[in-house]
């Protein structure tokens, strides 16, 4: 395998893009990502955090301790990940994170991998999703992606400018992604509104660096709180109705209760 140092992003289809490298590295590790190349794109997207704007190569270890980034965004990238992996990990790659279900992880058939079984709802499921689990049941491993979703915030690649919340997607027979960026597309910079209160909230199974069993970010702004959810559902999920409207596998329905209780304190703590 090469890795090239590319001069411009022009370059991108000369290989698999790589930053940090902390979700790359363990996909091709694992056989789950197979490259002839990596193109190094480090030096190419933007770093820094500037008012509201973050460069897609920030780290979460420099994001954490910034105070013009909103509370929710800081609390949320210091409970994502050991401090190895915040001072390596990119938000940008973050937000593109693969899903940490088991079974896609051990390469099995399923439809995420092209196949026509969903194999965690009949087997293994207690860390799987309680939302939108119909097709796949796999729940999104990112707390950062939570957060700014319920910042409301928005991102520009080298093609478009779009909200966060519209980079994910529901995977469907005719389309398994989980994500709308492109072959070649790459992430530039986020703008991230501040808000007049945030927090993000977890609960995971280790006390530190787990991923989220349910993440809650709350953001308000005037006397209007957007609430979205992580490891609740195969991508970050906007509360726009109630946890009553979620269809919990017989695995995760104590996700349910526990999700209920972290809404009630992220409202309270925002209010």
């Amino acid at each position: 395998m090469r890795l090239i140092r590319a001069s411009s992003l022009d370059e991108l289809d000369r290989g698999v893009p790589i930053a940090g490298g902390t979700e790359v590295v363990p996909l091709l590790r694992e056989g789950l990502l197979h490259a002839g190349a990596l193109v190094d794109i480090n030096g190419l997207v933007p770093h820094g955090i500037a008012g509201t704007t973050i460069g897609a190569g920030a780290t979460l270890a420099e994001l954490e301790v910034d105070p013009q980034v909103p509370d929710a965004l800081r609390e949320a990238c210091r409970l994502a990940a050991s401090p190895q992996l915040r001072n390596m990990g990119s938000i940008a790659g973050n937000l593109l994170q693969a899903t940490r279900c088991w079974y896609w992880r051990l390469d099995y058939p399923c439809r995420l991998h092209g196949g026509d079984r969903c194999h965690a709802r009949d087997g293994e499921h207690r860390e799987h999703a309680i939302f939108a689990n119909d097709f796949c049941a796999s729940a999104h491993p990112s707390d950062v992606a939570a957060a700014l979703v319920a910042l409301g915030a928005t991102m520009r690649t080298t093609r478009r400018e779009l909200s966060v919340r519209d980079l994910y997607r529901l995977p469907t027979a005719d389309d398994r992604r989980t994500t709308t960026l492109e072959q070649g597309e790459v992430i530039l910079d986020l703008d991230v509104p501040g808000a007049d209160a945030s927090t993000y909230l977890k609960a995971m199974d280790r006390k530190r660096w787990a991923f989220p069993l349910v993440g809650v970010a709350a953001a308000r702004r005037g006397t209007e709180t957007t609430v979205a959810l992580a490891g609740v559902a195969p991508i970050p999920w906007l509360l726009d109705a109630s946890l009553d409207d979620a269809t919990p596998l017989p695995g995760t329905a104590y996700k349910v209760e526990i999700a209920r209780a972290l809404v009630e304190r992220a409202r309270t703590a925002v209010a």
